[in-house]
């Protein structure tokens, strides 16, 4: 089904009660995720289930704004964001309703999920991506490159990229190292980075490495479904700027590299709620798991899941920071306002 047609039917939806809905077996579903290997997890609970998917697709914020502007006339059953900062928000506006379910609360470790305050999590984490670094083989040395605190160094002056402050990726990064550091650290991290920059911060994960691999960059941040894509790309141009290329498990001595996760829940007003916990249910389950691992290069947050990706088990383990997601996103405001403060755009 093309993405206009999932629009249409969703603004159709919107000229009928919300009482209808619920006689309907469907599930509407407002998904950040974009990637074309999703389509698999979609087709397979329909065809396990029945339940047909109206999706609609849109970035984080635009869905937010979305499901802000509908309120409790909003048609959405199920929500999935791309990064704890965005699932807290939607928490913290009130978008999700608490879940109570035995097969989340086996599957779904705690520190992935928000927290409880008695009616059952809010959101929960399906899959998890690490934030490494990726440096030039030629012009940075690993050693000098071997933690996040290290990217503010003098010593890689003029050799740093990155994204925009302002991206949730960022924001959740800089939220666990807030939880680890507390806020002055994190303040002086921020001017050593800004005062490092090869260029302001522009553009995406890829934009990043590629920025590494041409030596505009020495040195970037990006999470590993994105370097693990350019490892399986078939490209030419992508294999060359490979070769270019080495990456890090920053932190392996002290605190461990960070993890941010992609996650959903059910929204607020959600006229479909029993296919929507079904569907949350049924992406915890090994057979989804393995869809998140081998179709988008993430790892499954349940360790039963069989993954079979060669370019994500060359990575390696390693070990991975002990911050929770919901700390995560509690600490964005604040990590918005050092980035500010520091001048880091």
């Amino acid at each position: 089904m093309k993405l206009a047609f999932r629009l249409t039917l969703i603004a159709a939806s919107l000229a009928v009660t919300h009482a209808s809905f619920a006689q309907e077996n469907v599930l509407n579903l407002y998904s950040a995720r974009h990637y074309q290997t999703d389509e698999l997890l979609y087709e397979n609970f329909t065809k396990q289930t029945g339940i047909k998917i109206n999706r609609i697709e849109a970035d984080d914020n635009q869905l937010l704004e979305r499901l802000k502007s509908e309120g409790k006339n909003s048609p959405a059953d199920v929500i999935l964001m791309v990064d704890a900062a965005r699932l807290w928000r939607a928490e913290a506006d009130g978008l999700f309703q608490p879940v109570k379910s035995a097969v989340l609360d086996a599957r779904i470790p705690a520190n992935l999920r928000a927290s409880d305050e008695g009616k059952g999590p809010e959101w929960f984490g399906f899959s998890t991506r690490a934030r490494i670094i990726v440096y030039n083989k030629v012009a940075v040395d690993k050693k000098d490159v071997s933690t996040y605190e290290s990217l503010a160094d003098p010593k890689n002056k003029g050799k740093v990229c990155t994204r925009s402050g302002s991206h949730p990726y960022m924001l959740s990064m800089i939220g666990a190292m807030i939880d680890r550091n507390g806020e002055a650290a994190t303040e002086t991290w921020a001017k050593g980075m800004v005062n490092n920059f090869a260029r302001p911060p522009r553009g995406g994960d890829t934009d990043q490495i590629k920025g590494v691999a041409t030596g505009e960059c020495g040195v970037a941040l990006a999470n590993t479904y994105y370097y693990v894509r350019m490892l399986r790309s078939t490209k030419p141009e992508d294999k060359e700027m490979v070769n270019k290329i080495g990456f890090v498990w920053p932190n392996q001595e002290t605190s461990g590299t960070h993890v941010n996760v992609s996650g959903g829940g059910v929204a607020r007003n959600a006229p479909h709620r029993e296919a929507a916990v079904k569907f949350l249910e049924y992406l915890s389950s090994d057979e989804a798991q393995a869809y998140f691992a081998n179709g988008n290069n993430e790892w499954p947050v349940v360790q039963s899941a069989v993954v079979k990706n060669p370019a994500l088990d060359a990575l390696g383990k390693f070990k991975m920071e002990n911050v929770s997601v919901a700390a995560m996103g509690k600490n964005q405001a604040t990590a918005q306002k050092i980035l500010d403060k520091a001048g880091y755009k």
